[in-house]
């Protein structure tokens, strides 16, 4: 990257740039502030790093000019133990990091890894975001793993058809915001698009939310009420949790897609409907159909083009740009520095909230962050009571061969418990008695009872 080095003090000056140049940075240094506005004003940097006081300029003063020259250069603040508090009023005024003095080069060399590393990511989402200019109802997805770049490619071949596509992914995954994208990529997106979360719904409202009621059809009906699937004529009908629909009411929405006709509640008419069906189930609906909570003519209707939506556990490199991106949703515009153990902490996870828990999880680390705009890996990954088996994997595991080696001797000591003699032994295990001699001698089993 390219480096400008704004500092008066040669002692830092002189081994800081020489470390940054041996590890691949190209360096311009200057001694005042003033001289540093000139510099930015000629040429293009990605980072400032600049003490506090100076002579020409003062460093909160730089950081707040270069920021409005340079919307995309990082500014790392170097500070003396007196200034602690002008560190942290630059970072409020959009400072990417500060690094109290006395310092080792070393955690400026870090530093800037994680700067690089945090632009790499912005520039693959803006390169993402830049692909599906002309894809509209992409905008609120960011997603560059190549498991979602084939939920990509799927929903842009199918979204211009008309044939009913069954959303497929657990919770959290975002399966609104993929029958969005459908409907807005297809021939109806000047239509409307309708929804109904049939797990938000009780069952005894359902019917009336689905199918609309006449005026008198029961005690409080004083009006007509349009059915929200007559709503979405000419447009697109999104049934979100069809899992949860019960199966008197699974009866008459199948009538509904076979004949394309909707009987409001106390009515004799039947009115016709155009509509195109995404439905949308976070559990695998043949379990269902297996178990006879799910209609199998209904699932045939419905999963015309099934679209299966990866938990985030499958896209794990999309997970810095997702946090990110939460950054800054919640961080009103300051900066949060992440600790080096957090984002592997983050990829081990196993998500089953997906992306909505994650989103949680970075508010709450902001809000826990307070002044120091740090992420802490114990804000971000609670214990969760309802799921224990979703803390981190373990960093470490015993080798494969030791694992290998314990099965192999728990076999051996329960094969040696039912077999009359050895013979007999090698014969059960598949092996000759040369190698059973050899295992029951590596495993310290020769004296085993036959």
């Amino acid at each position: 990257m390219k480096v400008l080095l704004a500092d008066d003090e040669r002692t830092i000056t002189l081994t800081l740039h020489d470390d940054l140049v041996d590890n691949g940075h190209e360096v311009t240094v200057v001694d005042r502030g003033d001289t540093a506005i000139a510099r930015l004003t000629a040429e293009h940097f990605d980072v400032l790093i600049t003490d506090i006081n100076m002579p020409g300029l003062r460093g909160d003063e730089l950081l707040v000019q270069a920021s409005a020259m340079r919307p995309g250069i990082s500014v790392v603040i170097i500070t003396g133990f007196g200034t602690v508090q002008s560190a942290v009023q630059a970072m409020k005024n959009g400072a990417a990091d500060y690094v109290l003095k006395p310092f080792v080069n070393e955690q400026i060399l870090l530093l800037l890894q994680r700067i690089a590393h945090l632009k790499n990511l912005e520039a693959e989402n803006r390169n993402l975001r830049h692909q599906l200019t002309d894809l509209t109802g992409f905008e609120q997805v960011i997603g560059a793993s190549e498991a979602m770049q084939q939920v990509f490619r799927s929903v842009r071949t199918v979204a211009p058809s008309e044939s009913s596509v069954l959303i497929l992914g657990e919770t959290g995954t975002g399966k609104e915001i993929f029958a969005r994208a459908l409907h807005n990529l297809s021939q109806r997106a000047a239509g409307p698009l309708v929804a109904i979360s049939c797990a938000a719904i009780p069952s005894t409202l359902l019917e009336d939310e689905l199918f609309g009621h006449e005026k008198g059809a029961f005690t409080d009906a004083r009006e007509r009420k349009l059915g929200r699937i007559e709503r979405a004529n000419g447009g697109t009908f999104f049934l979100d949790d069809i899992d949860d629909m019960p199966l008197v009411t699974q009866v008459k929405l199948l009538r509904v897609l076979q004949e394309r006709v909707v009987e409001r509640l106390g009515g004799e008419r039947e009115t016709p409907v155009n509509i195109r069906v995404v439905a949308a189930t976070k559990v695998d609906l043949r379990n269902l159909v297996r178990e006879g909570r799910f209609r199998e003519d209904l699932y045939y209707r419905i999963n015309v083009v099934p679209l299966r939506l990866p938990p985030l556990r499958e896209r794990k490199g999309d997970i810095p740009l997702l946090v990110q991106h939460f950054v800054r949703k919640f961080g009103q515009g300051q900066e949060y520095a992440l600790k080096p153990d957090l984002m592997a902490a983050l990829e081990r996870h196993h998500w089953p909230g997906n992306i909505r828990e994650l989103e949680h999880a970075v508010e709450r680390a902001i809000a826990m962050a307070g002044a120091g705009h740090i992420l802490r890996k114990e804000h971000m990954l609670e214990q969760d009571a309802l799921h224990p088996n979703t803390t981190p994997a373990p960093t470490s595991l015993e080798p494969l061969r030791t694992a290998m080696e314990r099965s192999e001797r728990q076999h051996l000591v329960l094969a040696l418990s039912l077999c009359r003699n050895k013979s007999q032994l090698a014969e059960v295990l598949g092996i000759s008695r040369k190698a059973l001699w050899d295992k029951l001698r590596f495993h310290d089993l020769e004296d085993g009872k036959l």
